[in-house]
């Protein structure tokens, strides 16, 4: 059985070998092209009109956030079907993970969806548009870990702050010539 740490480090190489170029047998040191799924990967790295698009993970307890980003011309955002190629992008970001891991380290990964799909589109020029996209995934074989609650951080922050505060108002040497 894997630790956590061991699952951790061994998605966090999958997602590093997803490097620009790696989509290339020539760029590789064991001649072995891997695809994530990504528009960057289609046509040549030099001679093609490049898109700019590339994904990074994130954990937060149990769940493994992969985030995508891109950019798309706006009349390709207005077709019917973006959201979904958006989604199908995410889809091949997650076989790529789980095919890489195995390579890795030898065991599966088990990633199971949480919730849906989150997808931003922001408009920068006449021309183009950010995407960026999310999705949450639990990761099997991680029990040693708790769910992180979003409003647990925010009151220790708030106690924290306050308590903080409270010091100085008791303990604070005034000086003398400020009259209160």
């Amino acid at each position: 059985m894997a630790t956590v740490y061991d699952i951790i480090k061994g998605i966090n190489q999958a997602a590093a070998n997803a490097y620009d170029g790696a989509h290339e047998e020539g760029l590789q040191a064991d001649a072995k092209a891997r695809s994530a799924g990504l528009k960057r990967e289609e046509g040549h790295y030099i001679n093609d009109r490049r898109v700019m698009d590339g994904f990074k993970v994130q954990f937060h307890g149990p769940i493994l956030r992969i985030k995508y980003q891109s950019d798309a011309r706006i009349k390709d955002v207005a077709k019917n079907g973006f959201e979904d190629d958006v989604v199908r992008h995410l889809e091949e970001i997650v076989k790529f993970l789980k095919k890489e891991y195995k390579a890795i380290t030898g065991d599966t990964l088990t990633l199971t969806k949480e919730g849906d799909h989150h997808i931003l589109v922001q408009r920068m020029s006449n021309y183009r548009t950010d995407v960026q996209a999310h999705c949450d995934y639990r990761i099997g074989g991680m029990t040693d870990t708790d769910d992180v609650e979003p409003g647990d951080s925010k009151e220790r922050l708030n106690t924290a702050i306050k308590d903080f505060l409270a010091q100085g108002r008791d303990n604070a040497k005034k000086p003398s010539n400020v009259k209160v």
